[in-house]
């Protein structure tokens, strides 16, 4: 239940505004990807704050966005695996959505698009939901001195492209993927699919400058995790875990085009809204996010040591958890399983039906670590080394110290899914 919290008397009305979308982490021009065509969102970084390492807290849809929307981690939110019918993984009713809270301070919320944490949209705290579309019509008919909560959450980038059109003569083919044609085809018809969302994010935009609303609207624009490839999606590794963030307030003084390299976890993202909205008050207890307020703002702010990430179910049950430092990462594989898991729709694509034996092979390792400045594409497994045993120890001592302390189900033992609840049922 999400108390009414007023917000300052005399405060000018903030309306914030979440665009997400699926699949891409940072696959974009703003971040260096020479061939991706993201004109809108560059322009976005180029007025805001765009930082280089923010990261999510799972490699897959649902838990990411569910801690995006609750400042929790997945363990601690409810949602350890896909949300939607067959895996019915849902929110935990102590862990309220970013638009119940807001709209218990005032706010109208509204959410654009699709969402992927709760089988039942209605218990969120959206006062309306609407097809991406519409977003010049609800800006059009809200009133100017009510603030306002909108989440738009693009499509374009999931899972299957449409076809490819010419592969750009300078197509980025990320390290992790094995080169050639299959790469070039696939990698084409992504950054196919970033430019159509990149229009669909250009709309939004010149809807809220039509609305008058452009300099009061705090933006912010986050994907979900890394891209849908193969080595990336539902892993540990980087590419698995990577974001965009980026961030844009004309009226609260956030902008000029600032690049940031602090580390970032998405359960940072509510209470920075928060507190930029005046409602800080209205956080409930629970929250595992930090405020990155006065990093945005040029104020004192302590950078975290390290971010924290997990995966429990995706297709199936594989649960893993990982501490990533500026210099090194730390997995611990709880159970056996392959190399790496490639969800169903990324096994229809050409890269990897050219070698299904390159990641389905027996994963041999317990525990990984890798030094992220000698080998940032993290294939060369150091665990057990003796030059970096020190480094081990203390990431895992951390990494046990994180679970005791956010009550990962984990410690406990095997973690059962809700389908296994329900087999159990007479």
């Amino acid at each position: 239940m999400i108390e009414r919290v007023a917000l300052n008397e005399g405060r000018p009305a903030v309306d914030v505004v979440v665009m997400t979308t699926h699949d891409i982490g940072r696959h974009l021009h703003c971040y260096g990807v020479e061939s991706a065509v993201s004109p809108n969102l560059d322009s976005l970084a180029a007025h805001g704050v765009r930082f280089a390492q923010a990261f999510a807290t799972a490699p897959q849809c649902s838990p990411s966005r569910a801690s995006l929307a609750t400042g929790r981690y997945p363990h601690n939110n409810g949602v350890m695996g896909l949300a939607h019918r067959g895996y019915d993984w849902e929110l935990s009713q102590s862990a309220p959505h970013t638009a119940a809270i807001f709209r218990g301070t005032g706010f109208a919320t509204h959410l654009f698009g699709s969402q992927h944490v709760t089988q039942h949209p209605q218990h969120l705290g959206f006062d309306q939901m609407h097809p991406t579309e519409a977003v010049e019509q609800v800006l059009a008919s809200e009133p100017r001195e009510r603030g306002l909560y909108l989440e738009i959450n693009f499509d374009e980038t999931h899972r299957p492209y449409p076809p490819p059109g010419p592969m750009p003569r300078n197509l980025v083919i990320p390290g992790y993927l094995p080169a050639g044609r299959e790469a070039e085809e696939e990698m084409t018809a992504v950054e196919g699919a970033i430019t159509r969302m990149d229009a669909a994010a250009g709309r939004v935009l010149a809807a809220l400058d039509e609305a008058g609303r452009a300099e009061r609207a705090l933006v912010v624009f986050t994907t979900d995790h890394g891209l849908a490839m193969p080595r990336a999606k539902c892993t540990l590794y980087d590419p698995g875990l990577e974001v965009a963030l980026i961030v844009r307030w004309p009226e609260g003084g956030i902008g000029g085009g600032v690049a940031l390299s602090e580390l970032l976890s998405n359960i940072d993202v509510l209470p920075t809204l928060l507190e930029c909205a005046g409602a800080a008050a209205a956080a409930p207890a629970g929250i595992q996010g930090r405020s990155f307020v006065p990093l945005l703002r040029g104020g004192a702010y302590e950078s975290r040591e390290a971010i924290f990430a997990e995966k429990t179910f995706h297709s199936y049950y594989d649960p893993m958890r990982c501490v990533r430092t500026r210099r090194h990462k730390y997995i611990r594989n709880f159970e056996t399983g392959f190399a790496v898991e490639v969800p169903a729709d990324i096994q229809q694509g050409p890269i990897f039906r050219a070698n299904p034996s390159l990641y389905s092979t027996d994963r041999p390792n317990v525990v990984e670590l890798y030094d992220l400045e000698a080998d940032p594409l993290e294939q060369h497994n150091l665990a057990g080394t003796p030059s970096v045993k020190a480094v081990e120890e203390e990431l895992s001592a951390e990494l046990w110290r994180w679970m005791r302390e956010t009550d990962d189900p984990l410690l406990n033992g095997p973690v059962a899914s809700p389908r296994y609840r329900q087999a159990m049922q007479p």
